[in-house]
C-alpha cells in the first residue's frame, strides 16, 4: 500500500545517485486494439524467426512494435515473448539482463587494456562485476542458469560472443 510506496520513494539506487520512480505505465485495457489485424500465429512465427536471427527478447519486442504495430505481445498472444521462446526451445541460454551486464564488463575490460590509467572505469568495472555475481547467484537459486555457472573475466568474452 502507501507505506510500501513511501519506503520505495526513500530508497536510492544501488549503483547510482538517482531516486526516481519515473517510467511509462501500461494501458488499462488488456485486449489488443481493434485496428490490429495481425494474427497470433503470425506474431509467434515472427518471434521465432527473429530469435533465430539472434535477437534478444527485448529487441524482438521493439521490432514487432516498430514493423508490425504490436504494442504488447502478451495482450495479443496471452504469453510473453520469453515464454513463447521457452515453449519452442528457442530461448537464450543466459537471461538477457545477465548477458547485457557481461557484455558491458567485457567492453570495459577491453577499454582498460588500452587505457590502463583510467581509474574511473576500473571502479565502474568492479560495480558491474559485483552486479553480475549477485544476479548470477539469484539465477542459480531460481534455477534459470546452471548450478555450476561461474562468471570469470578471462572466459567472459566467449559467453557473449556477438
Amino acid at each position: 500500500g502507501v507505506s510500501v510506496l513511501y519506503c520505495f520513494l526513500n530508497m536510492a539506487r544501488m549503483y547510482g545517485s538517482g531516486k526516481g520512480i519515473a517510467g511509462s505505465s501500461l494501458p488499462y485495457r488488456r485486449t489488443p486494439p481493434a485496428w490490429l489485424k495481425t494474427s497470433t500465429q503470425d506474431v509467434v512465427k515472427t518471434i521465432l524467426a527473429l530469435a533465430k536471427k539472434g535477437l534478444a527478447p527485448s529487441a524482438i519486442g521493439m521490432e514487432l512494435r516498430d514493423s508490425m504495430g504490436v504494442a504488447s505481445v502478451k495482450n495479443l498472444t496471452g504469453r510473453k515473448i520469453l515464454r513463447i521462446l521457452k515453449a519452442k526451445k528457442a530461448a537464450p541460454e543466459l537471461p538477457e539482463d545477465l548477458t547485457c551486464l557481461i557484455k558491458r564488463a567485457v567492453s570495459m575490460r577491453k577499454h582498460l587494456d588500452k587505457n590502463r590509467r583510467d581509474i574511473d572505469t576500473k571502479f565502474r568495472l568492479i560495480l558491474v562485476e559485483s552486479r553480475i555475481h549477485r544476479l548470477a547467484r539469484y539465477y542459480k537459486s531460481t534455477k534459470q542458469v546452471a548450478a555450476n555457472f561461474k562468471y570469470e573475466s578471462a572466459t567472459a568474452s566467449t559467453l557473449v560472443a556477438a
